[in-house]
């Protein structure tokens, strides 16, 4: 048997699986009622143990195709049931064995639903997963005298760096806990990305020569990252930039801009996006703890483009003068709906755009000349 201690004293029994390791996070909530490995196997959930709200996790099993990254940062899985014999053509292992093989306790049989319930009157919170034998008392002392991490982009971020070749643009991305699902939308359209670390510095960005720069999704506060804020801030005005998620508030935060902490964050499926610009309204896939301030974006070269429709919270950004723009959202989905891909031929054309600018500033040059 498990328990679940949260810092504010609520206490849940269950039965483990998965490994038998304690684990000390933030405890979160997921509303998707598909695409559970794509959860687990996100970077962004690194330091975070994830409830899932569908009560049935595990039915279809594990495959060799949805994984978001190798090795999985999850620090734990909270589930109302979870299937031991799933039924699926792709079927290959149990989400038991996975958690096993990849280190990753889990927890079974609890009320997920009083759980949600908590989380969202009282905000995230640390929470320990452990042995039932470990009294209560000493687990809230454990937990009281445990910082949460704030190096989280270090530990899920690219060591080196690596190329995927292809013949199309040259596109650097900066990985601060990448979902591989950004890598297949630009391996589709036939870029060569070079993937780097997410401390890369500016003039080593430039001298790749990149016709645009892609800052990708990962997890935590994007304040503790400020060399890739410095990063951000001396690439704006010099090349195509798309920013997405964690990128999105990178970028926000290098336009003087801030952003802020949200008391249980956006991390489902379905979360409905306006485009302020068209009035149209998308489906997004999302997963984050913080957000864009609003109220600051008076004093910066950003206009806000999109909202969240539960919220009202910042969704989209785009630079008055710059060839850069973001979402708060994944337009790669994994999991999720694919309503925003589009997004990534939106860059695309951005770049072409901004080569052409180039070419003809370049050709007034020498005629003047």
């Amino acid at each position: 048997m498990k328990q679940l201690v949260l810092e504010d004293g609520t206490v849940f029994h269950g039965e483990g699986f998965g490994s038998e390791r304690e684990s000390i996070g933030e405890v979160v909530f997921n509303t998707g009622m598909t695409g559970y490995q794509e959860v687990i196997s996100d970077p962004s959930y690194c330091g975070q143990l994830v409830t899932f709200t569908y009560p049935l996790i595990g039915n279809y099993g594990i495959n060799r195709d949805d994984f978001e990254t190798v090795n999985p940062a999850v620090l734990g899985v909270i589930v109302k049931e979870h299937c031991d014999h799933p039924s699926n053509f792709r079927n290959e292992e149990t989400l038991d064995s996975f958690l096993k093989a990849k280190k990753i306790p889990g927890i079974s049989g609890i009320d997920t639903r009083k759980l949600t319930k908590v989380i969202r009157e009282h905000g995230t919170m640390k929470a320990m997963l452990t042995s039932s034998d470990r009294p209560v008392e000493e687990a809230l002392r454990i937990l009281q005298d445990t910082p949460l991490a704030t190096d989280q982009v270090k530990q899920v971020s690219t060591v080196k760096p690596y190329v995927v070749p292809g013949r199309g643009h040259r596109i650097v991305l900066i990985d601060f806990g990448m979902k591989h699902g950004i890598l297949r939308e630009f391996t589709k359209r036939n870029c060569h990305v070079t993937v780097v670390p997410y401390h890369t510095s500016a003039e080593e960005i430039e001298r790749l020569k990149p016709d645009g720069v892609m800052l990708s999704n990962g997890p935590g506060d994007p304040k503790d990252v400020p060399e890739a804020i410095q990063t951000i801030r001396q690439l704006i005005g010099q090349v195509p930039i798309f920013g997405i998620c964690l990128g999105h508030q990178l970028i926000a935060l290098a336009s003087g801009a801030n952003t802020k902490k949200m008391k249980f964050g956006h991390r489902g499926a379905n979360q409905p996006v306006k485009d302020l610009r068209t009035g149209r309204t998308y489906i997004t896939s999302q997963n984050h703890g913080y957000a864009v301030d609003a109220t600051s974006l008076t004093k910066t070269d950003l206009n806000l483009t999109q909202i969240s429709l539960n919220d009202q919270s910042v969704e989209g950004l785009e630079h008055q003068t710059a060839p850069v723009f973001s979402v708060q959202y994944h337009p790669e989905s994994s999991p999720g709906p694919e309503d925003t891909a589009h997004l990534f031929d939106e860059f695309l054309q951005r770049i072409e755009k901004d080569q052409t600018t180039l070419k003809e500033e370049s050709s007034c040059l020498s005629v003047q000349i």
